[in-house]
Order: structure tokens, then C-alpha cells, then sequence
């Protein structure tokens, strides 16, 4: 089983990004910001497969966290999809630069999610 970690400020994000992973049959941690998520990944990070992150957090933006999962060689199998708001493409090459995988714009639906993860081979 494929184990996440949902990487946002808003607990709703957070309950409806971990839904659709769990009935993709991904088990599923949670972070309120990027400083918390760090902080899980230094602990159980090696049992992560992808995080699922948002841009504009307290503490510690999306990309921030992002930046510092990268610099670490220990997490550099984890895959990550930023899941934003930022439409601007500029953003998105923002994101792409900095190490995420992937790029996932809000609103988003079951399907493009699915997608986006077969694309990084997290689902067969």
C-alpha cells in the first residue's frame, strides 16, 4: 500500500485530499504546514511514497518545504505534487524548479489526482 503524506493549512483541503487517496486505497498522513510536514518526514519519511502540497501555508510555503525535501538525498525518492490555487505558469515553472514532480491547479476533481499519480507511477 502507497502511503502519502496531505500538505495543507485548510483542514477541509486536508479532509478531502485524504479522502480521495484513501478510496484510492493510499494510506494516508496529514500536516497543517510545510515546517510540520518536515518535521513528519524527519521522523517517517522514508515510509513516504508522494506528498500532496499546498503553496500558501504559514510557517513554511509549499515551496519552501518543497526546496528543503530536495536538499535532503534521503527524500529524494518521495515524489511531490504541488495542489495550489497558483494558476500562473510562472508558478507552476516556479514549482517545477524548485524539485516538485507535478502540479495539481485547485479546483481539481477525483480524476486528475488519479491521473497525476499514474503519471508518477504511485498507482498502477
Amino acid at each position: 500500500m502507497s502511503k502519502a503524506l496531505v500538505v495543507d493549512d485548510s483542514r477541509a483541503m486536508r479532509m478531502v485530499l485524504s479522502r480521495t487517496l484513501a478510496q484510492l486505497g493510499i494510506q494516508v498522513e496529514q500536516a497543517g504546514n510545510g515546517q510540520e510536514a518536515l518535521q513528519f518526514m524527519e521522523r517517517d519519511g522514508a515510509s513516504l511514497d508522494f506528498a500532496l502540497v499546498d503553496w500558501n501555508m504559514p510557517e513554511m510555503t509549499g515551496i519552501q518545504f518543497v526546496e528543503q525535501v530536495r536538499a535532503r538525498p534521503a527524500f529524494r525518492s518521495v515524489r511531490l505534487v504541488m495542489v495550489t490555487t497558483e494558476t500562473e505558469i510562472s508558478q507552476m515553472a516556479r514549482a517545477l524548479e524548485a524539485g516538485a514532480d507535478e502540479y495539481v491547479m485547485k479546483p481539481f476533481t477525483r480524476d486528475v489526482i488519479e491521473g497525476k499519480l499514474r503519471l508518477l507511477g504511485v498507482l498502477s
